[in-house]
């Protein structure tokens, strides 16, 4: 306790504090450290829970030391306030006392909203539109909630009770929860409309690989969710020597669960330098020490087969200049290699007719759509999001509903 006290002290209490800024989801973040140093665990929780139902997630695997720690004031001369360490602490400490935290629901609205998705977006729109007194449906077309957080970061670093705690509370909160639904399959805006729902949130995630061609079409020739989607439900597949094609946190994350799968060296190409290579610098340290073995400058052109076995890839050395990357003439070289892992990407798949831009659902800032009663958010509306932003994706499609609702 007296080291989070110390940590707690190193706040500044910003009048304008930039690291609320810096925060998706606006956490009053020198408000519940405050609170730390007064020795109220219990209120520090409530303002999280009231901000962000997902609070003790993000303190484990939001990038912020990109976001409420890169923008702390402390850390222009200093070191950052640890505001991750702090948010986890109070999280674990309310949970080790039992401390509750009460859904306040200010009022019984007889409305009826569809909530097409339960990823952070989803879930954050479905407590949001709780605590208004909204009648609130999530529709997921997997057995369990909790999309991306369940099926696409590994449980060696999150741990999917923490997903289990936050759907039970919202069930008992009266959110009702569908799973093994699946919109466009199973049911449509039009079946929504028709059992009377008055608005929809489409909190789809991306779930469509990006990949290119490799000359060949193999089975051993796999996308991260081939990887990340059967780990999460217990399947092991038979991999052996593995190369992740990637550079971010999925990179990462796809290569040191392909180690959990074999005994075989697991690799990733990037075809840039470390400097340019997105994913954070603490899922790197942790690659490293799993012993993945990181190859920068280096591309794969093509994938080559023997009785439709997967054999060897071809690969060229490169180079950044003026930003671009350029291949090396006569640097080309072979691997030999069992598996090969696209991990260069996630795209959402959608059939419905919205208007978009950018291949990305076209919003306005409180997630409408260009159909009517009908609102999106998270990998639909944006690229490279987090956590954290779909998080307030959700929460600005809730407020936009809630206006919607009420005209």
């Amino acid at each position: 306790m007296e080291s989070i006290i110390e940590k707690a002290n190193e706040c500044l209490c910003c009048k304008l504090p930039m690291c609320r800024k810096g925060c998706p989801v606006a956490t009053n973040i020198p408000e519940f450290i405050s609170n730390i140093k007064n020795g109220d665990i219990e209120k520090a929780y409530s303002i999280l829970q009231e901000n962000n139902i997902l609070s003790s997630i993000c303190s484990r695997v939001c990038p912020s030391e990109n976001q409420c720690m890169g923008s702390c004031i402390r850390g222009i001369k200093q070191n950052s306030v640890q505001i991750n360490t702090l948010e986890r602490y109070v999280n674990d400490v309310a949970e080790e006392k039992n401390i509750k935290y009460n859904i306040e629901i200010k009022e019984n609205i007889d409305k009826k909203v569809a909530i097409i998705g339960s990823g952070p977006a989803g879930i954050s729109c479905a407590y949001e539109l709780l605590k208004k007194g909204y009648k609130t449906t999530i529709f997921e077309k997997e057995e369990k909630c909790g999309g991306i957080l369940r099926y696409g970061i590994p449980d060696f670093r999150l741990d999917k009770s923490y997903i289990d705690a936050v759907i039970e509370r919202l069930r008992k909160s009266s959110v009702k929860i569908k799973n093994n639904c699946e919109f466009e399959k199973d049911f449509s805006i039009k079946d929504l409309k028709e059992q009377g729902y008055d608005a929809i949130f489409l909190g789809i995630g991306a779930t469509d690989a990006i990949k290119y061609s490799l000359g060949i079409d193999n089975k051993n020739i796999l996308t991260s969710n081939d990887i990340l989607y059967n780990y999460s439900i217990g399947k092991k597949l038979n991999l052996g020597k593995t190369v992740v094609i990637g550079g971010g946190n999925v990179a990462i994350d796809t290569a040191r669960t392909a180690k959990r799968m074999t005994n075989e060296d697991v690799y990733i190409l990037y075809r840039r330098d470390r400097t340019c290579m997105p994913a954070r610098d603490i899922e790197v340290e942790e690659a490293l020490a799993d012993d993945i073995k990181i190859i920068f400058n280096t591309k794969v052109l093509e994938a080559k087969e023997s009785n439709g076995i997967l054999k060897l890839i071809n690969c060229i050395k490169t180079k950044i200049e003026e930003g671009k990357v350029l291949d090396i003439p006569n640097s080309e070289f072979e691997m030999k290699v069992d598996n090969v892992v696209f991990a260069i990407g996630l795209k959402p798949t959608i059939n419905l007719q919205l208007e978009k831009e950018n291949d990305i659902v076209k919003i306005d800032e409180y997630g409408k759509t260009s159909i009517e009663g009908v609102f999106a958010g998270g990998d639909l509306t944006e690229t490279k999001s987090t956590v954290c932003k779909a998080i307030f994706a959700g929460k600005q499609a809730a407020e936009g509903i809630d206006k919607f609702l009420r005209r």
